[in-house]
């Protein structure tokens, strides 16, 4: 293949080359303080305001640990099956870039809080759900960086950019990073396997209430590793794409860097290894800086901060704590609401099990729960490139539409319109309701005229139904939803038009 070729799709890559990948993600813990300091970590203050002269690095100014921010640590890591470390310290890693106002990063290099775990995740496939245990080498904590803005450019990127501006309210932030081993073997399913990992990850840390890993405020970053390598061959060169924030993106980069590495190799090229940037529009990344040469951080023991040494009895008093794994929650309301293993799967990647699960605690029908949430509604957040829970529809609008759609005034065809309305900012859904007029037609009068107008047109149909062809019936049902828009009830206007034949069923 030429040199110039840009990428290789990704089937045809698959059978040549076997990907590698690895995933680091950034957690921002939900404290309601930074890591070494009593400043706020409320998000979208006003810029420069939450800092002090702790998280600011002022001469003189001392740290003090976040003992919330341990314990959260200590059970996402129990949560993930890590071993707990009897004692461990913070280092400092030396770098210079505008976002850390010390010039240095409080992290942990040699000695994390925990290590060796493992986190099981499901993805689909054409034999059935297959399960992928991905293997966890670290879990530790450190300090988030403040927020560049980078104006005047076309990417919002440094380079081209007229000039920074630089927020520090995020510095000093607690966060954790949760760093895979290396996952091989995946073949065709390091996209949807990359994509699960963080999607489980992202419900474990929900359900132990350590964040609200929301990805479009960054409290929740996923830097994706890969590499490719052909079968019997050794491993790649591998690139990192930086700070990919949403499900739907990790698993793009994992798609997208297959195929363009596999071109690359396919040309004769060399992969370089670098940090790569991901763009949500074109579903591509581009070069980001080399990492060719190992970068000297000059790592050395925090000098401020005292060894953390997590006492057995304070360990399995915080897993005492850890709330219903969800996996295992999963697998109960399988159970609980009769569906399948691939509809379990489905609602899983669509990241529907929890708005489900509120809806149906809000009254809804799991079935109409799962109707709405995996139906007519992901089909929006797809078309949007957003996650599902982002859309602007509440599980108490769910219910008030299917409590509508119980009281006969709306069908599921109205409620689709009423839905649209309520994504497309028109109000919620009883002023969508009745600024759009859609309320089902249920006046007798009404539905038997035009009943009567549909028979008249097709005085054949009449014929059939009265000689016991009762399927002719749909004809009529059909022009009758017609004339009314759709604000009919159908069953209603079946019986209606039986009845007016002298027709039983």
């Amino acid at each position: 293949m030429s040199n110039t070729q840009l990428t290789v799709p990704f089937a045809e890559a698959m059978t040549r080359y076997e990907p590698i990948i690895g995933l680091e993600v950034h957690v921002e813990l939900g404290t309601n303080s930074k890591m070494f300091c009593s400043c706020a970590t409320t998000f979208g203050a006003s810029p420069n305001t939450q800092v002090c002269p702790v998280c600011l690095g002022l001469p003189g100014s001392m740290p003090v640990l976040n003992k919330v921010a341990v314990e959260s640590t200590i059970r996402i890591g129990l949560a993930l099956n890590c071993e707990i470390a009897t004692w461990c310290r913070f280092a400092r890693k030396n770098y210079f870039y505008p976002d850390m106002p010390k010039d240095y990063q409080v992290s942990q290099y040699d000695e994390p809080l925990c290590t060796n775990g493992w986190l099981d995740v499901t993805v689909a496939t054409d034999d059935g759900p297959q399960v992928v245990r991905v293997e966890i080498e670290r879990v530790h904590m450190e300090e988030d960086t403040g927020k560049l803005t980078h104006a005047g450019g076309a990417t919002g990127r440094i380079h081209g950019a007229d000039y920074s501006l630089v927020d520090y309210n995020r510095a000093g932030i607690p966060l954790i990073e949760i760093v895979t081993k290396t996952v091989i073997g995946t073949g065709p399913l390091a996209p949807a396997v990359a994509r699960a990992y963080v999607t489980e990850l992202r419900d474990v840390m929900r359900a132990l209430g350590v964040s609200d890993v929301r990805m479009e405020e960054g409290s929740l970053r996923c830097d994706v590793n890969l590499s490719l390598n052909r079968p019997g061959a050794g491993w790649g060169t591998r690139s990192e794409t930086k700070n990919v924030n949403s499900l739907r993106s990790v698993e793009r980069a994992v798609h997208s860097e297959i195929e363009r590495q596999a071109a690359v190799l396919d040309g004769g090229g060399r992969v370089i290894q670098e940090t790569r940037h991901f763009h949500e529009d074109t579903g591509r990344s581009t070069s980001g800086r080399s990492k060719e040469q190992a970068e000297d951080y000059r790592y050395f023991p925090e000098p401020d901060l005292v060894p953390i040494a997590p006492t057995r009895t304070w360990v399995e008093e915080l897993r005492a704590t850890l709330p219903e794994v969800p996996s295992v929650k999963r697998a109960r309301l399988q159970s609980t609401w009769g569906i399948n293993e691939f509809e379990l799967a489905t609602l899983v990647n669509a990241g529907a099990v929890e708005l489900v699960e509120s809806s149906i605690a809000a009254g809804v029908d799991a079935a109409a729960a799962r109707k709405w949430w995996t139906g007519e509604l992901l089909r929006v957040a797809n078309e949007r490139g957003v996650e599902l829970a982002d859309l602007p529809v509440t599980v108490s609008q769910i219910a008030r539409v299917e409590s509508l759609i119980a009281d006969g005034r709306l069908n599921d065809q109205l409620a689709r319109q009423v839905f649209e309305g309520v994504l497309a900012g028109e109000g919620d859904v009883d002023v969508v309701i009745a600024q759009r007029g859609l309320a089902v037609v249920s006046d007798d009068g009404a539905l038997l005229s035009a009943i009567d107008e549909a028979l008249a047109a097709q005085p054949d149909v009449a014929e059939k139904i009265k000689s016991g062809k009762i399927q002719a019936a749909g004809a009529i049902v059909g022009a009758v939803m017609k004339t009314t828009k759709g604000q009919a009830d159908a069953a209603k206007v079946r019986a209606l038009l039986l009845d007016r034949l002298g027709v039983s069923e």
